[in-house]
């Protein structure tokens, strides 16, 4: 009998995860509130809002897994303190129902304003805005009875991402022949996880029982600069590197004065302010993985976008 899988969300790393476990042949159900996903014969797409828990039930019954990829409605943290705690604990009951564990796509927002690389071991106890919220999940999965494990990655890169210092507002210009506008410092050290690393990590932690319960750094390649990576970019697409400017941070806190929207992005902008390193040596040895090679990565980025343009 084919073994399901069960993904929530169907942004980078749901899509990611799905379309991989799909490949390897398993069954693979995907909930959505919209019903939304990749097109795969092993792909069931339900619209199912796993926000309601009357909704929820019964959707992993039978299920070796769940990876859970969905976020909130909007990137605020009002909305996620409303929204993620319930939904989480809604998704680690109905777990624990199916005897079966959940594995979380997860940032490094828990850790804070860090001096220094990022390391599993260093304290999440950050305790303002979003990185409270993230605190806070976390701590709830390591106190309930269900199997967790928590895979935390840096800024995205990779396919389907559009919404990341390295999305949209990158490659979108570089491959039309305009300007850039990048965010914070160019020139200090900056991780970016390939999500094809991240959604890896997160199906073989779901099998790798010694992992369970525990928190993991997605295989992170060695940092670059945006500047770096930008100049990454524009060769691997082969054009010619962009003219780039950057909005100071204090100017994106001043708007944010103004404009909910910035100011919750203001209150994230330690992270491009200066060297914002992960460190996921521990994580890889743990997991028997490793990062892909960022040239490699850029190259099938660039690839993807080609067939977005």
């Amino acid at each position: 009998m084919t073994e399901l899988h069960v993904v929530t969300g169907a942004g980078p790393t749901g899509t990611t995860i799905a379309e991989r476990l799909a490949a390897a042949g398993k069954q693979v159900r995907l909930l959505t509130r919209s019903g939304s996903g990749p097109a795969h014969n092993l792909i069931e797409r339900r619209a199912v809002n796993v926000t309601l828990p009357e909704q929820l039930s019964g959707q992993f019954d039978g299920a070796t897994a769940i990876y859970h990829c969905a976020g909130a409605s909007r990137y605020a943290a009002k909305t996620w303190q409303a929204e993620l705690p319930p939904t989480e604990q809604a998704v680690m009951d109905e777990a624990g129902k199916a005897d079966t564990v959940v594995v979380f796509a997860e940032n490094l927002y828990s850790y804070g304003k860090v001096a220094g690389p990022i390391i599993e071991t260093g304290p999440r106890n950050a305790d303002f805005g979003k990185p409270a919220v993230r605190t806070q999940l976390v701590r709830a999965r390591t106190a309930h009875a269900t199997p967790t494990v928590s895979v935390a990655a840096s800024d995205f890169l990779g396919p389907y991402v559009r919404a990341s210092v390295a999305g949209e507002q990158l490659f979108t210009p570089i491959l039309t022949g305009k300007k850039v506008q990048a965010l914070g410092e160019l020139d200090v050290p900056h991780s970016f996880t390939y999500v094809p690393d991240l959604a890896a990590a997160m199906i073989r932690a779901a099998v790798e029982e010694s992992v369970w319960n525990s928190f993991l750094h997605a295989p992170t390649a060695p940092p670059i600069t945006q500047r770096q990576l930008i100049d990454g970019i524009a060769t691997a697409a082969g054009v010619t590197a962009p003219k780039v400017s950057a909005a100071p941070i204090t100017l994106i806190r001043l708007l944010g004065l103004f404009s909910a929207q910035l100011r919750e992005l203001a209150e994230m902008s330690y992270q491009v302010a200066r060297p914002f390193v992960l460190d996921s040596t521990d994580s890889q040895q743990r997991l028997g993985l490793h990062p892909t090679p960022l040239d490699e990565a850029v190259a099938t980025t660039v690839a993807w976008w080609k067939t977005q343009l």
